[in-house]
């Protein structure tokens, strides 16, 4: 089994990058492969609606995106980290899983997902609630830890202070690596869940 994990701060070995490697030392304890993509340091562009991605299978953009969509197929799970900015994911990040999500043509149903949202002091909760909306909307059951998936810290390392931040990220790993164990056991005995054909409508019909 394996885990993507996509960092969006734009530092290299920041409060993110901590938070997300408490993570990654249980993914490892509990056999689980993980890759990190480093997101908030790189030009990504948002969305122009073109829906070419529909046609292409890909998103017109050929950067970053296309680079992680395969590994995204790939994966059993997904972890996503960004540090707060006004209450906010990074908005590079937000530009790169919009364009990620949608130009992605393969099933997301029964992949794991889970947030982690990174701050000096507020935000926290509206980002978490940001980011899982990217899991819900692809039908993918959400990880949860003990608390909201939050760690805190200003000045570069002091993430390692916050001991129940930590100890968050660690429960967080191994409840996810317990679902996605629990979703491969039954996807072998049960499969997957039906599904009728999509039905899209408006709000005016």
């Amino acid at each position: 089994m394996n885990v993507l994990l996509l960092n969006g701060s734009p530092r290299g070995g920041g409060n993110t990058a901590i938070a997300l490697s408490e993570m990654e030392k249980i993914f490892r304890e509990e056999g689980i492969e993980t890759e990190v993509v480093q997101v908030g340091n790189k030009a990504i562009r948002g969305c122009v609606a073109c829906l070419a991605c529909k046609k292409n299978g890909k998103c017109v953009f050929d950067d970053l995106v296309n680079e992680t969509a395969p590994k995204f197929a790939a994966a059993d799970g997904l972890v996503i980290g960004t540090p707060v900015y006004y209450a906010s994911a990074n908005g590079t990040l937000v530009s790169f899983l919009d364009r990620l999500f949608y130009s992605t043509p393969f099933d997301k149903t029964m992949k794991v997902g889970a947030a982690v949202a990174v701050a000096r002091r507020g935000g926290v909760s509206a980002t978490y609630d940001e980011l899982n909306k990217y899991f819900a909307i692809s039908g993918m059951p959400i990880a949860a830890g003990q608390y909201w998936n939050a760690v805190y810290g200003a000045a570069k390392g002091e993430a390692r202070e916050d001991a129940e931040g930590m100890q968050t990220m660690r429960t967080l790993a191994w409840n996810m690596a317990f679902l996605m164990k629990a979703i491969a056991l039954g996807k072998e005995q049960y499969g997957v869940p039906e599904r009728e054909p999509f039905r899209r409508t408006n709000f005016i019909r």
